[in-house]
């Protein structure tokens, strides 16, 4: 029977591990030399899509096809509408969803893809702008584009330098620059972008106000006047807070907590006015504020619930953390 030594497995951890960082190596070698490459042409390109009243058609063959797929993904979710049309496809029918006014991204390493170039013939006819992705500036693909970025890489990760791994990273990345800038470039808002991503988790994150999920019947509030004798009542029945107001405007916030602490010194707590225990420097919830931003602000100082206030801080409502992972924001 062989036995294989501590440190032969040792030897063997190290060795896979510094195969996976040569890896992560490469690519941030790449992603650098991406970014300094990125010159006037890649202005030219934000431009170009950006004047366009058309869709953004993109292309690829391959891994670079897969590549255009999460591209055209991600800039039609940042508000510039894009496609991913299969080269192949496009000779066999496809090429009826390409319009004048569209602008063509190809993704090509070599440069040299004969079902892009042929693609790119015909674009031409249609009078469509092109911006050609490419590792080779001065392929056929880079020379005859209307734009070329350049995503020239040394080389692969893979040991052969056959695989597409830095490759695809360096196009992928100029990519998300283009949709990124873009999105920028046309002031798209948080707002816009729930309006289109209005389902799951982040749609509700996005969407989800504090109007939306606060109480309004029946809010537990206290005249400033009031003794704690009346206070217990409410803490007891509306979930562990008390709202004190002063002609209908926050005045301070009473919760069990301050209660309990009261009890540990005062030997008849219920008599005392409720001005002398309240919080009055208590954080509140504002009309129209994001879920989220709430749910933030009461997990970072460990409140339960806050009052929500208008512009003027009159008292509108008390939001409940229970209600706002219920609605999907926590």
């Amino acid at each position: 029977m062989t036995t294989v030594s501590p440190s032969t497995h040792t030897d063997r951890d190290a060795l896979l591990l510094e195969r996976g960082r040569r890896v992560i190596r490469l690519e941030c070698e790449a992603l650098a030399e991406a970014e300094r490459r990125l010159d006037a042409q890649f202005v030219r390109a934000v431009q170009l899509i950006a004047g366009s009243k058309g869709r953004i058609i993109v292309a690829g063959v391959g891994k670079s096809g897969l590549v255009g797929r999460k591209i055209a993904a991600t800039l039609t979710s940042t508000g510039t509408p894009a496609t991913f049309l299969h080269p192949v496809d496009s000779v066999h029918g496809d090429l009826g969803i390409v319009g004048a006014d569209d602008v063509a991204i190809l993704i090509s390493k070599s440069g040299e893809t004969d079902e892009l170039v042929a693609l790119l013939a015909h674009l031409k006819r249609f009078g469509v702008k092109s911006i050609a992705l490419t590792g080779v500036v001065k392929s056929t693909l880079g020379r005859l584009a209307d734009v070329t970025l350049d995503a020239w890489v040394r080389e692969e990760a893979c040991p052969h330098d056959l695989a597409p791994t830095t490759s695809t990273t360096a196009a992928l990345a100029l990519g998300d620059a283009l949709a990124v800038t873009l999105l920028e470039e046309k002031g798209f808002r948080r707002e816009d972008f729930a309006r289109i991503h209005p389902g799951g988790s982040l749609g509700r994150q996005l969407l989800v106000r504090v109007d939306d999920v606060m109480v309004t019947d029946k809010v537990p509030t206290i005249g400033i006047d009031a003794t704690m004798r009346e206070a217990i009542v409410l803490l007891a029945e509306r979930r562990g807070i008390a709202i004190v107001v002063d002609d209908g405007k926050l005045a301070g916030v009473l919760t069990s907590g301050d209660l309990t602490r009261l009890m540990e010194r005062v030997e008849d707590p219920l008599r005392v006015p409720v001005r002398h225990v309240m919080t009055t420097s208590a954080k509140v919830a504002t009309l129209g504020e994001l879920g989220r931003a709430v749910v933030y602000r009461m997990e970072h100082h460990g409140i339960m619930a806050m009052p929500v206030l208008d512009e003027a801080r009159h008292v509108c409502g008390v939001i409940h953390l229970h209600d706002l992972m219920r609605a999907g924001v926590a």
